[in-house]
């Protein structure tokens, strides 16, 4: 009984004289010996049956089989119905594969015995025996019926497929000229059976000028049945898988019709390629036009363009004269198809890019939108900026080695000296490109006065045109006021410090409902009965002294500022019985036989706890036999981090009640407390008296609490203080948080960059918990510049956009937690709304001019995100370089701070950016690049860490610690 060998192959073969002992050859160099060659001679008329007639002769696995299909379906099938081998391989006759195919392809399939087809990836071959990289389809092994119903994601020869499963769904359909191959995968695929990849280009694919694939128009015809068909239920197959039975599902991947289009680029590609351009532009009306298919657009057409002009990737840009024009009024129609001319120009310039990043630049190479030069690091010389050009690709040569690569967004003219000025920090940093920037450019222009053609002199003229339009602004241009800032505690003269405070009037807003309630509970815990000689210790401005006055008999009120006492008379004037002096309680002589003493709020500010002590003792002195002290006193964490307090660094009400109580001849009577402070009168005992238990009231804070207060406090304690993190720990990196809305409701589609209100203020409220401080951009590139760790657990916290609801949401919740952001502005739509979200719903509105400048003078910082929130990977230079001057300009008018950090809208960057935003005043930049900030960071493509509307506070908190370790 014969033999039935484990593998078959398939080789149909046309007048392949040339070709076909290479095919045949690597058939004989296979690892594995069991298989069986069927070569069918489909009517040649030259030597190929000469040829298959040797190697029958020579090797018995070879049987040869006449046709006349003329076509490779029909030749297929003859050698099919022969076929004895488990599984099948299809072998063209100018293709072959590596001596290890069967081999590799055999073992995958043994590991799933369940699996109808193994395949592996493959190389492109050019007629000069160049190879093109090698490609794979991963996602056929994940979902194949999917990936064949929209692609043919594998070469012919780069598989083996069950022999009786492809008897049974009848082989090639030899209506079809060409995707035949496809047509049939597509039905292997509908099965539902698995598939096997091998991770390795083991199949060659050899390019032919004459080949039936650069038939654009019949390829597209095929393509579009083939695509029809796994759309929609196939009754050739009989047995499909169920999910597959009525076709693809247009949920989860491209449509039919934008299958159909991707299709249509790689032979329009190919058509520019091969000098032609037979495929009508409207066929690519399907392809999606968003931002973050411009690459993989430009990728496709790449690989069109390879296949069609029969050239590797290096030798594309050399050969851009033969295709270039063609190629690039291909994709300027593709803009004017989707109405996008922007979304267009991204493609043209991700296509350059691919260009230039596999050519040596031997010669100058004139893109579309790029010039790629070499440059004579040394001694460099002007170049001029043909039509068109607006980015220069530039090896800087020394000594015939390449030092260096800069590319950037030119203007006009790129003089002698400006390439002087690129190619200095490449001397000072190496090969590094990634900050490659010129001297501040627009800080010497006038100075050297540049040519009005060069660039340097277009982008002077852009940013006159900006600061006329930002002057003619109907917008006024008033600063705001400066956010107060807390003064040093530790001043060694304190007469000085407290005169500091007072330099201001009213330094705590002693007129406010929370200190007016405080007020009136250190009035209702007066002891009973008449007060004859009481004594008010740091009245400051006589708030207080105005209401504790018709209380007493006489009232003798004491500051250590002069300037405090002076406004103190003045507000009491009326009131007869009080008399002021200047008083320092810690080092002066208290007057003695006090019936009362009030001492509020000023004890925190004492050296140490035994100054507490020692003065403590001096009250207790000043006290007559029987009389009274009240103290009121916040809660600090210093005392107790578990707890509700003030993030002071010092002590607080709890050490200062301790130490009162524990002062010889003192007694707490009563104590009043609220979850913020607590209020207590302590008496002095006679001799002989017997001290009582105290009274204790817990009474609630009804009063709202203003910013200046709620910044300092932590709710529900703390687990770690800033002052002790600041002293103890010192890191190389810090999170740069990215939000953009702050809203309860919004578009579906925009969840993922909207937080809640509740959710934003659980963040703050862990951040500042846990020691966390905010700085800002300027602060992160000042410790990069310098190598300086960062202090303790900063964090830079980030808002794109400026919608409104920073202002109404965001911000309270920051200022609460005494933190600050930076927010980045579409500076052209300030006052209006998020109109490039407006195809996901109604678009957010944003802040006004009004609010920045309000937010502003509070201690918001902001910055640049743009002018228009394109993306910037499809502006020209020219209006790229517009879009950032004037969008500094405006910020700067609004805040009346110098603005230097931009965000790239929708986080796109490309090679432009950065250099054009430092010639426009900007040294601080962030980009597309996800995690934390460090000290080796380039300071004008900062990373961030997005936070997202739909993770929960443990995703935060695991994010944030994250960077601490």
């Amino acid at each position: 009984m014969a033999h039935n060998p484990l593998v078959s192959i398939v080789v149909p073969a046309h007048n392949a004289e040339v070709t076909l002992a290479r095919a045949l050859d690597c058939l004989l160099d296979q690892e594995i010996v069991d298989w069986e060659a069927i070569v069918v001679d489909d009517a040649s008329t030259d030597r190929t049956p000469a040829i298959i007639a040797g190697y029958v002769e020579q090797d018995t696995r070879f049987r040869t089989l006449s046709s006349c299909a003329y076509s490779p379906a029909g030749a297929r099938n003859s050698g099919i119905s022969t076929a004895r081998g488990h599984w099948l391989m299809f072998l063209d006759a100018d293709d072959w594969v590596d001596a290890s195919f069967l081999t590799k392809m055999l073992a995958a399939l043994k590991t799933a015995p369940d699996a109808v087809a193994a395949y592996c990836g493959s190389q492109r071959v050019m007629p000069d025996g160049e190879l093109i990289p090698s490609s794979i389809s991963p996602e056929v092994a994940i979902q194949p019926f999917e990936t064949f119903a929209r692609q043919c994601a594998i070469a012919t020869h780069a598989l083996l497929v069950d022999r009786a499963t492809i008897v049974e769904l009848g082989g090639f359909d030899v209506s079809l000229r060409t995707c035949e191959d496809w047509d049939l995968w597509q039905r292997l695929a509908r099965l539902g059976k698995n598939w096997v990849m091998v991770d390795e280009p083991l199949a060659f694919y050899r390019v032919s000028p004459n080949a039936l694939s650069r038939n654009s128009t019949q390829m597209l015809a095929d393509a579009e049945i083939v695509i029809a068909r796994g759309f929609s239920p196939d009754p050739r197959v009989k047995h499909p898988g169920s999910a597959h039975a009525n076709g693809a599902i247009e949920a989860i991947g491209r449509t039919a019709s934008e299958a159909l289009a991707w299709f249509a680029l790689w032979n329009a590609a190919s058509d520019c390629g091969g000098g032609s351009g037979s495929i009508n532009p409207q066929s690519l009306r399907a392809l999606p036009a968003g931002r973050k298919w411009a690459r993989e657009i430009a990728k496709v057409a790449f690989d069109g363009l390879m296949v069609g002009s029969l050239s590797v990737p290096a030798q594309l840009a050399a050969r851009w004269d033969r295709f270039g024009g063609a190629l690039t009024e291909l994709i300027i129609e593709l803009g004017k198809v989707w109405g996008d001319p922007v979304a267009g120009r991204r493609v043209q310039y991700h296509l350059d890019q691919m260009l230039l990043d596999a050519d040596d630049l031997a010669a100058p190479r004139r893109l579309a939108r790029t010039l790629g030069i070499r440059v004579d690091a040394r001694n460099p010389t002007s170049t001029e900026l043909p039509e068109g050009i607006d980015q220069i690709y530039a090896y800087l040569m020394m000594d015939g080695q390449i030092e260096a690569v800069v590319q950037f967004g030119v203007l006009g003219t790129v003089t002698r000296d400006h390439w002087i000025e690129l190619i200095a920090p490449q001397k000072d940093a190496g090969a590094d490109t990634s900050n490659t920037l010129a001297a501040e450019a627009l800080l010497t222009t006038a100075e050297r006065r540049p040519d009005p053609d060069s660039h340097f002199g277009k982008l002077e003229r852009l940013a006159a045109q900006a600061r006329e339009l930002v002057r003619s602004s109907a917008e006024p241009a008033e600063p705001p006021v400066a956010p107060r800032r807390a003064r040093a505690r530790h001043d060694k003269d304190r007469t000085s410090f407290w005169n500091g405070y007072f330099a201001t009037e009213d330094p705590w807003n002693y007129g406010s409902s929370y200190e007016q309630e405080k007020y009136e509970r250190q009035l209702e815990i007066l002891p009973a009965g008449p007060i004859g000689r009481a004594l008010e210790l740091a009245c400051a401005e006589g708030h207080f002294t105005r209401q504790l006055a018709p209380r007493v008999g006489h009232l003798t009120a004491t500051d250590i500022s002069a300037i405090a006492i002076g406004r103190a008379r003045a507000r009491c004037g009326d009131q007869p019985n009080i008399e002021f002096g200047v008083l320092d309680f810690s080092a002066d002589t208290l007057p003695g036989e006090m019936d009362l003493i009030f001492c509020s709020e000023v004890l925190y500010y004492l050296d140490d706890l035994a100054e507490l002590r020692r003065i403590t003792q001096k009250f207790a002195e000043a006290l007559a036999p029987g009389g009274s002290f009240i103290s009121a006193h916040a809660f600090v964490l210093r005392d107790n981090v578990d707890r509700t307090g003030f993030d002071w660094n010092t002590f607080g009400a709890q050490a200062i009640s301790e130490t009162l109580a524990a002062t010889e001849g003192l007694v707490l009577e009563q104590s009043i407390r609220t979850e913020l402070y607590r209020i207590d009168r302590f008496r002095r005992l006679s001799p002989g008296e017997v001290a009582t238990e105290p009274v204790i009231d817990h009474v609630p804070i009804r009063a709202p609490i203003g910013i200046g207060v709620a910044r300092n406090i932590v709710w529900g304690g703390a687990r770690a203080l800033r002052h002790d993190v600041a002293r103890t720990e010192r890191r190389q990196r810090i999170p740069v948080l990215m939000y953009h809305s702050i809203a309860d409701d919004g578009p579906t589609a925009l969840a993922r960059f909207r937080l809640t209100p509740a959710a934003f203020a659980s963040q703050m409220a862990w951040l500042r918990a846990n020691g966390f401080h905010a700085i800002m951009s300027e602060q992160l590139e000042r410790s990069i510049a310098n190598r300086q760790p960062f202090a303790g657990r900063p964090v830079l916290i980030t808002f794109d956009d400026g919608f409104q609801n920073f202002a109404d949401h965001a911000w309270p919740t920051l200022r609460a937690n005494d933190l600050t952001a930076e927010v980045f502005l579409v500076t052209d739509l300030v006052g209006e709304s998020a109109k490039w979200d407006a195809v996901s719903g109604p678009p957010t509105r944003l802040m006004d001019a009004g609010t920045v400048r309000r937010l502003a003078a509070e201690g918001a910082f902001f910055g640049s995100h743009l002018a228009t929130h394109r993306a910037i990977d499809g502006l020209s230079s020219s209006d790229l370089a517009a879009e950032l001057l004037r969008s500094r300009m405006f910020i700067e008018r609004w805040t009346g701070r110098p603005t230097s950090a931009f965000a790239a809208p929708f986080s796109v960057t490309d090679r432009r950016l950065g250099r054009l935003a430092k010639e426009s005043g900007y040294r601080i930049g962030f980009g597309g690049r996800h995690g934390p900030a460090d000290l080796n960071c380039d300071p004008i493509d900062l990373p961030r860490i997005e936070i997202r509307g739909d993770r929960s506070l443990d995703d935060f908190v695991a994010t944030v610690e994250a960077v601490l370790e």
